[in-house]
């Protein structure tokens, strides 16, 4: 059983964009552009600096309404008082769970469908599917193509997002496979765009 009940979390994932960046600004402007859901992904920065995004990002939930995930780090996390935290196949869900306790948000990245429903078996909130096509953002890691994306659709009950070299130029061929959520990273500042695609 899930922490989070699946139709709260259906309607959080539901005909929304997934902003992933290292930048605070870049993630400032997606919220502004109407994006609600937005990870702090930095994988080069050390934990102090990518603590003082997290605690900038947190601030801004003065202003705006939205879902902040930490990328990799659940002690981080729930020190910020952030919303949730997104693992990968590196980072068991048990033990992500037992530092974040049962409230906060727990995504999981899966490459496969057999990740994806294990994912699901063993707690996962949600899941991300990708690189759904090559991007630089995953060097070595090969586009699993819009087939994940349409057996996940149909075997995964949890929220998915579809991630990895999405942008407006092949869109509406991820959302055509059942995506209902879209992460991006490189098309960040095609935010306002996309939405109105996704939303229609």
């Amino acid at each position: 059983m899930n922490s989070r009940e699946t139709s709260e979390l259906a309607s959080l994932f539901n005909c929304h964009l997934y902003v992933i960046s290292e930048s605070v600004e870049l993630l400032k402007k997606a919220l502004d552009n109407g994006v609600r859901i937005i990870q702090l992904r930095d994988k080069f920065g050390g934990l102090g600096e990518i603590s003082t995004k997290a605690k900038k990002l947190i601030e801004y939930k003065k202003e705006k309404n939205f879902i902040f995930i930490v990328n990799d780090y659940p002690e981080l996390a729930i020190e910020v008082g952030a919303d949730g935290v997104h693992i990968g196949q590196d980072f068991s869900i048990s033990e992500a769970r037992q530092i974040i306790g049962s409230r906060l948000i727990l995504g999981k990245s899966t490459h496969s469908i057999e990740q994806g429903l294990q994912a699901q078996a063993d707690g996962a909130d949600y899941i991300s599917v990708g690189p759904v096509f090559s991007t630089p953002t995953k060097l070595g890691r090969k586009a699993v193509g819009l087939e994940y994306v349409r057996q996940a659709a149909g075997r995964i009950i949890i929220p998915m997002v579809a991630i990895g070299g999405i942008n407006l130029s092949n869109i509406n061929e991820v959302l055509q496979a059942g995506a209902k959520t879209i992460g991006v990273v490189r098309a960040a500042s095609e935010a306002s765009q996309l939405l109105k695609i996704l939303c229609k």
